[in-house]
């Protein structure tokens, strides 16, 4: 009974590494990770990406309760080497990032579109966008300011 119980399991995670095998389309080269920060403070952050947006913040002015609306952050790699967006996150629920998923070459523009969702908001709302990257420092706020009218 024991060795059934083994076999199951082993057989459970090679069907599982098979499966999670497959699909390498979003792979990102691990060549791409450079980390200079040392712990002595001695670093060279020259050769890092880095984000120049156009603008971090955002002003909706007013909209209608349950409105859902949209901006997009437009911003360039001005650094050296390939941008990672590894992740984008709102403060709220009601503010959903979408970003780029590839490497941005440096010179190469990109764009992290953001919804904001107004339904069961009123009055001012001050929201914002945590990116991180492999850049320096590695974590850029955007922010989002609407004010809701009920109808």
């Amino acid at each position: 009974m024991r060795s059934n119980n083994i076999f199951f399991v082993l057989f459970t995670f090679i069907i599982i590494g098979i499966i999670s095998s497959c699909n390498n389309n979003n792979r990102i080269s691990t060549d791409i990770v450079n980390n200079p920060i040392t712990a002595d403070g001695n670093s060279d952050t020259s050769a890092l990406p880095k984000f120049q947006f156009e603008t971090t913040s955002h002003d909706f002015g007013k909209i209608i309760q349950g409105e859902k609306v949209t901006y997009s952050f437009k911003f360039k790699n001005v650094g050296k080497s390939d941008m990672v967006i590894t992740s984008a996150s709102g403060s709220c629920g009601c503010t959903v990032p979408s970003f780029p998923k590839n490497p941005i070459t440096p010179g190469q523009s990109g764009v992290i579109d953001v919804l904001f969702n107004s339904e069961g908001k009123k009055g001012i709302q001050n929201k914002t966008i945590t990116v991180l990257a492999n850049t320096q420092p590695n974590a850029v706020v955007l922010k989002i300011k609407v004010e809701i009218l009920e109808p």
